[in-house]
């Protein structure tokens, strides 16, 4: 599904500041994995993300997604495959408008761009289902602006409007950092729910190590721009939270 191949990202080359984010990184994800990457800051960690989104280029290495290698394409042309979820709330939607706007828009994001809103009752009754799952409330708000929601229930929202429209990848950028600990549950269980029901590729960043232990199928630490342990499956039902907390001592 998705293959880094030698990826390495250098920022402010051949400058005093000059910084190796990734060195020579070489991964392999295959369809419906749910990775989960940890490691301290400055490992790589969103680096790595960004290069996968095309937020950022490699510097050398090449990226490749269904065998389509992606590598030089900007992060608007791989959004056919891929949807995100960032760390601030208030990122990836349009807080002035309202709820129903927000999946409208969501809805038609790798789609060919018409004059028509396309909001009918079919897509609002689809809409409101959908959000009644979540058990918020906010299936009877959909006029409501988004920008006046907590955080946790904007992140849910987004969670939602990520499978909106035909996206195969989901990319998890620390989606939990800025959220009281009951929302942040909240947040990884719908996101848990989510990848399995709509069988997706994901990976989730986090520097929680409990979140890192619960959820996803196999766990890559990054240190210093490399891969520093990769547990797949079995690995991973096998680790002890304990084990983990080591890695950091």
């Amino acid at each position: 599904m998705i293959e880094l191949q030698q990826i390495s990202k250098v920022f402010n080359k051949e400058k005093v500041n000059e910084v190796t984010a990734l060195n020579g990184v070489s991964l392999i994800l295959e369809k419906e994995e749910f990775v989960v990457v940890i490691g301290s800051n400055g490992s790589g960690k969103t680096t790595l993300l960004n290069i996968i989104a095309g937020a950022e280029l490699g510097s050398t290495g090449k990226v490749l997604i269904d065998n389509t290698d992606v590598s030089r394409l900007p992060e608007y042309k791989r959004s056919r495959w891929i949807a995100r979820v960032f760390q601030n709330p208030l990122s990836g939607t349009a807080a002035g408008l309202s709820i129903l706007d927000n999946f409208r828009l969501a809805a038609i994001r790798t789609s060919p761009k018409k004059l028509t809103i396309g909001i009918n009752d079919a897509f609002k009754k689809r809409v409101k289902e959908q959000i009644a799952g979540l058990g918020m409330g906010l299936e009877n708000k959909l006029e409501q602006p988004i920008g006046t929601l907590s955080g946790g229930q904007r992140q849910a929202l987004t969670l939602l409007m990520s499978v909106m429209d035909d996206a195969q990848i989901l990319l998890l950028d620390e989606p939990t950092a800025a959220l009281d600990p009951r929302s942040a549950n909240i947040i990884l269980e719908i996101a848990d729910k989510l990848i399995k029901q709509y069988k997706l590729t994901a990976i989730l960043i986090t520097h929680n190590l409990k979140e890192a232990h619960q959820y996803g199928n196999r766990l890559i630490q990054m240190s210093e721009g490399k891969v520093l342990r990769d547990l797949k499956i079995a690995e991973k039902k096998s680790l002890q939270l304990q084990d983990m907390f080591e890695w950091f001592n």
